[in-house]
């Protein structure tokens, strides 16, 4: 059988990456967005909103979907809203697929906040959890949107028969505008506005985050898993972390982005420098660099999302993870951080979306 795939938020950092990879080794792809990518060579696109179920019904009324990659969310004022806004729209999607039973294998994408606690109570004290993370960690006690989309696709694949996998990236780099969670594209762009500026490259995160060891998710390594699980029948129904591979020290990094874009490091300096406070009245500035370049996008707010920069940056503890899950499984595949951020920085170049 043809493997059909139906990739639900193509038009975001993860999905993009995914559907790429996914034509490019033969599936035939769907891309699934309020707004979808059209940017992306073969990938169908699919319109609808999945908070009304009408629009996904009439959306996927034709499409025979084998196998599901759901990569998107949308952020709320508080997390009991996250939870009821971000469940519905798996919901929904689920309910509307069951009709035609066509799909073998649901992949979710969620993150390390399952172990750090949602945004309300991201990785204070009273929930940090013992690192390395590892997946047999239990639930916090405390409300968190990843759960309940968790327990939508649980109770769907008993439904349904279907197969499943849940993934927890941590801080995905790759290419994407408008991403909520965009850490590479906002460091490039704050870089970028230094560089302009004149202005000192500030380290906007705390003395654990600086000194302690830390990991990250290549877009590319995170499809690469995502294809792996949905496709190895031993590697199906398991949670995973997912990571490059290797672990580094922000105060060996930070350096190294300043080199690249040959602005002055400015590391910690015993207190947290906002990133979201020093960009608040950039808008403006970037306009200009935009214009002065010739750049695609003038609009600072889809280039940078410093808010979430500041609240992985900011941990009061070191975060890795551990993969000894996939490992043991035979996912063996290694991004060199470094290599992560320097090939988002050229691509970014090359793109015109950075000078």
């Amino acid at each position: 059988m043809n493997k059909i795939a139906l990739v639900v938020g193509a038009s975001g950092i993860i999905g993009g990456n995914l559907a790429e990879k996914l034509i490019a080794e033969g599936w035939e792809t769907y891309g699934l967005a309020r707004k979808p990518n059209t940017e992306i060579e073969h990938l169908k696109p699919v319109a609808a909103d999945l908070l009304n179920k009408d629009s996904v019904t009439q959306a996927l009324a034709n499409l025979r979907p084998t196998h599901v990659f759901i990569a998107t969310w949308m952020r709320n004022d508080t997390e009991a809203e996250n939870i009821r806004v971000n469940s519905l729209m798996v919901r929904n999607l689920l309910d509307v697929l069951s009709l035609n039973k066509s799909v073998q294998h649901v992949a979710l994408v969620t993150g390390l906040k399952h172990y750090l606690g949602p945004f309300e109570a991201y990785a204070q004290q009273g929930f940090l959890p013992e690192t390395p993370l590892r997946e047999d960690q239990p639930r916090l006690n405390i409300e968190n949107f990843y759960y309940a989309q968790e327990d939508e696709v649980y109770a769907a694949a008993e439904r349904d028969g279907f197969t499943w996998s849940i993934h927890r990236p941590h801080t995905v780099i790759g290419k994407a505008v408008g991403n909520a969670m965009n850490m590479g594209t906002t460091l490039a762009t704050y870089a970028s506005i230094c560089k302009e500026t004149g202005r000192p490259f500030i380290f906007p995160g705390s003395s654990a985050q600086w000194n302690g060891l830390s990991d990250v998710t290549d877009a590319g390594i995170l499809a690469d898993h995502l294809i792996w699980a949905s496709t190895t029948d031993e590697a199906r129904n398991q949670a995973y972390n997912v990571a490059n591979g290797d672990v580094f020290r922000w105060s060996r990094l930070w350096g190294r982005i300043a080199a690249y874009f040959d602005v002055k490091p400015e590391g910690f300096n015993g207190s947290i420098r906002s990133l979201e406070k020093e960009m608040a009245n950039d808008a403006g500035m970037w306009q200009n660099i935009a214009q002065k370049y010739d750049l695609k996008e003038h609009d600072l707010g889809k280039m940078a999302t410093a808010w979430h920069t500041d609240l992985d940056l900011g941990r009061p503890i070191e975060v890795v993870t551990d993969m000894a899950r996939s490992r043991k499984l035979g996912f063996n595949v290694y991004q060199n951080t470094e290599e992560s951020f320097f090939d988002l920085f050229d691509q970014l170049r090359v793109s015109r979306l950075i000078p």
